[in-house]
């Protein structure tokens, strides 16, 4: 077999579908975000980020650049090892002793990123609990997913956001059989929000745990950056918070809290954690110093929130269609990956303006979209400029306008799509969206690539 001449025809595939992805070379520059450098083809010019997951810019907070700095020279570059060889360092339980402190529960465990936390938790919880079964919302993340498949335990998939149908995939089992409910608060495509309070009502009425990703909200939500679950007074009826320092944090690292008994286990058991080299302390130190500040300080949430409706309510008054959702994450629904991604080059030849195109595999086909998120740190003018590019571009292609919609999923029984689609499943077909949600998952589908961490929830 010609190895490299069937690489190379997948990618042309990719090609002529317009999804293959590109990715700008960019150097930020430290205290100018989200303002870049991207060297292109064409040489090198300046542009404004409006795709980062660093929603609120700590990646380049003063705080977290200066703990950076001093462990650095305190500690060294390298963790040294596993956690259970010669990896643990005082950063590292100072930053879990946060954790736990912020989601209110008696311990916190440190994993290297969202994705290998959520993998390596449920992968341990689930296959360690005699029979266990985990019943799993459709629009969860692949690393979820990814977890329960490594365990090998039964799996039930109940409708996005819909504590009914969960009660009917509980109501039959065993009383004493372990049960895991999992759910994420904030996803990450759509950017709706779970009913936590009322998936908690069902996941105890029937003695199930309860495993929340909180990845796209923390730190973002509640008095304190807890999350979702925080804010809505809802952190004590969790089983488990999961959570990533990579996204409001501005840093890198995944991390899980719940009981002490609870994080040793996973600690004691998964091999996620244990055969996996430690954060490198500096990593630690930062991401300490950016939840400790955004424990106090509401400040860079109260800003975020006013740019957030400020960038909304232009796409409302250009009618550039978007989902109107209660999140941070602004989707303008495209709907053609050739569009798509020739908005997304225009936006940046053009205009100066970065915002990667969102395709399939990362959202069903016929879902495509910019993914915009607003930080704190973006200013006025950044954001009237975003605007007039877009309106200048869609007039251009004349793409069509219409009023913001409800983040909603028509086809519910095949694939979380956002949107007001109005398609028939039988239009899209189950290979359209394999990683896009646990009905792809229970359809058998053959896996090709996970949502990256950069577009997806982890």
């Amino acid at each position: 077999m010609n190895y490299d001449a069937f690489f190379l025809g997948q990618l042309d595939g990719l090609r002529r579908e317009g999804r293959y992805r590109v990715f700008a070379d960019l150097e930020r520059a430290r205290g100018a975000f989200p303002k870049a450098v991207f060297h292109g083809p064409d040489g090198v010019k300046d542009v404004t980020v409006w795709c980062s997951n660093d929603y609120l810019g700590m990646g380049q907070h003063p705080k977290v650049l200066s703990a950076m700095h001093a462990a650095l020279d305190s500690a060294g570059a390298g963790a040294g090892g596993t956690r259970n060889i010669s990896g643990t360092s005082h950063h590292h339980v100072l930053l879990e002793r946060e954790l736990a402190d912020l989601h209110h529960k008696e311990s916190a465990l440190l994993f290297t990123s969202g994705y290998v936390s959520n993998w390596a938790t449920l992968g341990t919880l689930a296959a360690g609990m005699p029979n266990c079964i985990v019943i799993s919302d459709e629009g969860n993340h692949a690393s979820m997913i990814e977890g329960v498949r490594h365990s090998r335990v039964e799996k039930r998939i109940f409708a996005h956001n819909d504590p009914r149908d969960l009660e009917r995939c509980l109501a039959d089992l065993d009383p004493d059989r372990p049960k895991i409910v999992m759910f994420e608060s904030v996803y990450s495509m759509d950017g709706d929000i779970a009913p936590i309070a009322e998936l908690c009502d069902v996941a105890d009425k029937y003695g199930a745990m309860t495993y929340l990703d909180e990845v796209h909200a923390v730190g973002m939500y509640g008095p304190r950056g807890g999350g979702i679950a925080e804010r809505e007074g809802l952190s004590h009826r969790l089983t488990v918070i999961e959570g990533t320092l990579a996204k409001a944090y501005g840093v890198l690292g995944g991390y899980i809290a719940a009981s002490e008994a609870l994080c040793d286990y996973v600690r004691s058991f998964s091999s996620g954690f244990i055969f996996t080299t430690a954060l490198p302390p500096a990593l630690a130190a930062g991401a300490c110093a950016a939840v400790s500040h955004l424990k106090s300080s509401s400040e860079e949430r109260a800003r975020h929130q006013d740019r957030v409706a400020r960038l909304r309510a232009g796409l409302d008054r250009l009618r550039i269609p978007h989902l109107d959702n209660p999140s941070h994450i602004v989707p303008v629904m495209v709907r053609d990956p050739v569009r798509c991604k020739e908005i997304s080059d225009r936006l940046m030849d053009e205009c100066g303006v970065y915002i990667q195109p969102i395709n399939y595999p990362t959202v069903p086909r016929g879902a495509e979209r910019l993914r915009i998120t607003p930080s704190p740190l973006h200013s006025d003018d950044d954001i009237d400029h975003l605007l007039a590019s877009l309106d200048a571009i869609w007039t251009a292609l004349d793409a069509p306008r219409e009023a913001a919609v409800d983040a909603r999923h028509p086809l519910a029984q095949l694939c979380p799509v956002a949107g007001p689609l109005r398609m028939d499943p039988a239009d899209v077909g189950v290979d359209s969206c394999p990683w896009v949600g646990e009905r792809a998952s229970e359809a058998g589908l053959q896996h090709a690539a996970p949502a990256s961490d950069e577009t997806a929830s982890a």
